[in-house]
């Protein structure tokens, strides 16, 4: 099928490898996946689910909401026919984006193990991130990425839940190049809604108003006791009034290493928690599980970039 082909990988991944091809004088990468991993998730996960369910106290019928989340989304990961259509339908969609680039995707050289597309030239961004002294590129690729995720998820309603360095590089121009997009998350609107309207002030300082979206993201339960819904009330308004803080404001620097700190130390408190430890776990929309990793993930990709006074709402568009 192609011209030239590499029999040495030029890169590796959890699930595949790649390998550099030609054909009619373009040069290719072509991903392969491992034998057997699609086939291996539903028992693997099978031995975790056991330990999860003891670490994070768990209970209740309807706790296998979200091992069933993870376990489609990890089949779907192995579909790269699915990925195929996924990558052509972001990369059209997300075309006008300023500083943005995607590779070229060959539905005809691919296959369900199989696919093809463009080789990419670039760092990938932890290694340019380490190397930049330069804070315009830097704020350039920052707004790029920002403005990829917030499309995604205010326009389109489904987001490229795997928002780590291996999955983007930076042109030899100072552009953005996004690779891989076998793990899309969609966006339910009875999800999406209340998620972003505690994103205003007015809303999550509004006691009843807050209460209410939490029934509805299923962080409080009816079941709770007096004492669970006075902790975890009081524990996600902690962590929402932290996180939204970039929406609060026209540009965010995301270089400020105090408002990763006070994440961090949020965080660790949580962990040590002893009465947490001791209350029920099944709690949240199982939609949080890849709407939190999206948002943490892109957090880190822009402290990481050191991005400066990158603009924030310009694709919010929730009244």
């Amino acid at each position: 099928m192609f011209d030239t082909f590499n029999a040495t990988s030029v890169n590796a991944a959890s699930i595949g490898q790649v390998h550099m091809a030609t054909k009619n004088g373009k040069k290719l990468a072509v991903k392969i996946q491992y034998p057997g991993v699609a086939e291996s998730i539903a028992s693997d996960l099978a031995m975790v689910k056991p330990i999860a369910i003891s670490m994070f106290n768990i209970k209740g019928k309807d706790s296998d909401k979200y091992f069933k989340e993870v376990e489609n989304k990890l089949v779907e990961e192995t579909n790269y026919v699915l990925e195929i259509a996924q990558s052509k339908e972001i990369t059209k969609a997300c075309s006008h984006i300023p500083n943005l680039m995607f590779p070229k995707y060959y539905k005809e050289l691919s296959s369900e193990r199989i696919i093809t597309m463009d080789y990419m030239v670039g760092k990938h961004l932890s290694e340019f991130a380490t190397q930049n002294t330069d804070q315009l590129k830097a704020h350039k690729l920052g707004q790029a990425l920002w403005d990829f995720y917030m499309y995604q998820i205010h326009n389109l309603k489904k987001v490229h839940a795997d928002p780590h360095p291996g999955n983007f590089l930076v042109s030899e121009k100072g552009e953005l190049i996004a690779l891989d997009f076998g793990c899309m998350k969609t966006i339910p609107m009875e999800f999406y809604t209340p998620y972003f309207e505690l994103a205003k002030p007015e809303h999550i300082n509004n006691q009843d108003y807050f209460v209410t979206k939490l029934y509805e993201l299923e962080i409080l339960r009816e079941d709770d006791s007096e004492e669970e819904l006075a902790f975890f009330t009081n524990m996600f308004y902690e962590m929402l009034s932290l996180f939204i803080e970039p929406f609060q404001q026209e540009s965010f620097d995301f270089s400020d290493a105090e408002f990763f700190d006070k994440i961090a130390t949020l965080g660790e408190l949580y962990s040590k928690s002893t009465d947490l430890k001791k209350m029920n776990g099944n709690r949240g929309s199982k939609h949080f599980i890849y709407i939190n990793r999206t948002f943490f993930g892109l957090y880190n990709l822009m402290f990481d970039l050191k991005a400066k006074d990158i603009k924030i709402n310009n694709y919010l568009i929730l009244s």
